[in-house]
């Protein structure tokens, strides 16, 4: 094991045991920052959609694929589409696990930042510095804002999602299929409203992530 696996281990030791505080001064000790932290945690956040949103695409397709279906064995379909319900709500955990690693970070940003004007003994400095922290706070404010807008979206899907693979489960026949069909307009209306918001959120992390780095 070299150094730098042994030191991501530790990192991510701590970081799972809880303990914050030292989690952060060894990441100092790497030259990551709390800032430096909060754009990282916004990437994966963005990317975890990313991959959500492709994967609901990849559901929806075999969903109506299962619906169209016209012969051969159903089972099969139903376990396609058991898969792409299983990968979904993987996607939506990573999805819900990123936000909410986002949102620690930020807290513990704001929070030092705050702290820390006191510190300064430049009246301008000190006005410059809190006026950066006023921005960032509305920045990040409309980002949470749009990436929890955009998973709050997720839960009704997969619950519509659950019941069609739940219920062609049970009923592997044409006249299950033929019930599946009357739900697709709703399952797709549904999804494409998820996909619209988590490319809004996709762009205010964008948007973030840029203004992070022109500071």
């Amino acid at each position: 094991m070299n150094k730098i696996t042994i030191s991501m281990f530790i990192v991510s030791a701590l970081a799972i045991a809880g303990c914050r505080s030292a989690y952060y001064k060894t990441m100092e000790a790497f030259g990551q920052h709390k800032r430096d932290l909060l754009v990282s945690r916004v990437e994966d956040a963005r990317d975890a959609q990313e991959e959500a949103k492709e994967q609901f695409k990849s559901a929806l397709d075999k969903f109506s694929a299962v619906v169209e279906f016209s012969g051969g064995k159903l089972e099969e379909k139903y376990n396609q589409l058991k898969s792409e319900l299983d990968k979904s709500q993987s996607k939506a955990k990573s999805v819900r696990n990123h936000i909410a690693g986002v949102e620690i970070v930020a807290k513990d940003l704001f929070k030092e930042w705050e702290s820390e004007l006191d510190q300064y003994d430049s009246d301008e400095l000190r006005r410059s510095s809190e006026q950066k922290l006023k921005q960032t706070r509305q920045r990040y404010s409309q980002l949470i804002t749009a990436m929890k807008r955009a998973e709050s979206k997720i839960a009704p899907v997969l619950t519509a999602f659950n019941d069609q693979v739940l219920f062609l489960k049970h009923n592997l026949n044409a006249q299950a299929i033929a019930s599946l069909h009357n739900e697709l307009a709703s399952v797709e209306a549904d999804i494409a409203t998820l996909i619209k918001e988590m490319e809004a959120s996709i762009a205010e992390a964008n948007e973030f992530i840029n203004a992070m780095a022109g500071q």
